[in-house]
């Protein structure tokens, strides 16, 4: 038995890997368990019961739910809206992105009750293990961190046993598929996945099951940005995690947001997942339009490149490191004149952007019409500019003796 006696801090899910965690770590350590859950979206009141009565009856001293959806737009989605952030140009970070705020959580959970100890229960094959490794690290280097499942190389099988054995609950099995949802969007993972060559079947899907065999009428809408934040969804005020969701379910019956992201693990292997970022896939789209609009091409020059890395540094859990609230700071400040309406139809399948206004915008700040007549120069003007831009092809032509 451990000498020190304080409670240890487990991320809980009420899945397999931290159902087996609770009473594997009482029983190991002899130490009490606190069970932690960080909403960041996909938990309603059911849910939240029903995780909570699951770490009572495995044995855990105390269970504690926060609620961090507002901080999790704050601190996380706001900047991946303004970096526009899609990773293999595709995959808006539905799941991961959330990890280093839930370590965060984990660690003030721990400083609160005087803990030594965290924690979690990633298998050795994924990217969550290093997110929260390299998040927690970060905030309290003084913690130890625990990861049964990962550390002793525990199996599915071997994990029910031991839950069966000692008479605990078992979590909901007969799903295929291994779904996590969050406010960003939600992915899913089965043997389609394993490889790179199937899609998932239709009924696999969470929120747009129905979204091609029985389809929606096209319908127009509108999203309002001020300063980069979301604010109003068909002319309602909505704060952003309510539009969100809201979002989510007017697009998900559209089957907006499908897709299957195939691409680089934190541990340099290749991964392969199913998401569905129907709210995700919709803001992005309309905040890029919004922003072609308004921003100067060397600020979107700059900002795409930062925004590329940043959504990389973030997959990688490294969010809290120093040169992420640099970047921050770059997209904060790039988004001060990102206010407009944009207008969008949707239709099964299909995101549209009608079009886009602002007080902001740089094509109505020129008198000049865009292929139809010149506005603050001269025809001449533009003769001239043509020769200066073609020198220095001129001269590479020259000086090639062609």
């Amino acid at each position: 038995m451990s000498k020190d006696q304080t409670p240890i801090i487990l991320a809980f899910s009420g899945g397999l890997d931290t159902s087996f965690c609770v009473p594997w770590l009482k029983e190991i350590y002899g130490r009490e368990v606190v069970t932690a859950t960080v909403d960041t979206g996909g938990i309603d009141a059911d849910a939240a019961r029903q995780l909570e009565e699951r770490a009572y009856a495995l044995g855990a001293t105390e269970h504690v739910l926060i609620d961090a959806k507002q901080d999790f737009f704050d601190f996380v989605i706001r900047h991946l809206i303004a970096g526009n952030v899609l990773r293999g140009h595709a995959y808006p970070l539905c799941v991961g992105a959330e990890r280093g705020l839930q370590a965060a959580c984990l660690a003030q959970i721990a400083n609160e009750r005087g803990a030594t100890t965290v924690a979690h229960g990633c298998t050795a094959a994924g990217n969550d293990q290093v997110r929260f490794e390299v998040a927690l690290r970060t905030l309290s280097p003084e913690l130890e961190v625990l990861a049964p499942v990962r550390d002793n190389s525990w199996v599915r099988d071997e994990q029910l046993a031991y839950l069966e054995k000692r008479s605990l609950p078992l979590p909901a099995q007969g799903s295929a598929y291994s779904i996590n949802r969050g406010l960003w969007g939600i992915t899913i993972g089965g043997k389609e996945t394993l490889t790179s060559q199937y899609s998932i079947p239709e009924d696999a899907w969470v929120v747009s099951t129905d979204a091609f065999s029985n389809p929606l009428e096209a319908t127009q809408h509108t999203l309002d940005f001020e300063s980069g934040i979301p604010v109003a969804l068909d002319g309602d005020k909505l704060s952003p995690v309510a539009l969100i969701e809201a979002l989510e379910t007017l697009a998900g019956g559209y089957g907006i947001g499908r897709g299957i992201h195939l691409g680089d693990t934190v541990l340099g292997t290749k991964g392969r997942v199913a998401f569905e970022a129907p709210a995700a896939i919709t803001l992005i789209a309309a905040h890029r339009e919004l922003e072609k609009l308004v921003l100067s091409a060397q600020q979107s020059r700059v900002k795409d490149g930062i925004a590329s890395i940043y959504g990389d540094f973030v997959h990688e859990g490294k969010q809290l490191d120093l040169v992420c609230a640099d970047i921050e700071a770059l997209l904060i400040s790039s988004q001060q004149r990102v206010s407009g309406c944009v207008k969008f139809t949707l239709r099964p399948g299909s995101l549209f952007i009608d079009g886009v206004d602002s007080p902001h915008s740089l094509l109505a700040a020129t008198t000049g019409v865009y292929g139809e007549s010149a506005g603050e120069w001269t025809p001449s003007d533009t003769l001239g500019y043509a020769r200066i831009l073609s020198l220095p092809g001129s001269l590479q032509t020259r000086a090639a003796g062609d």
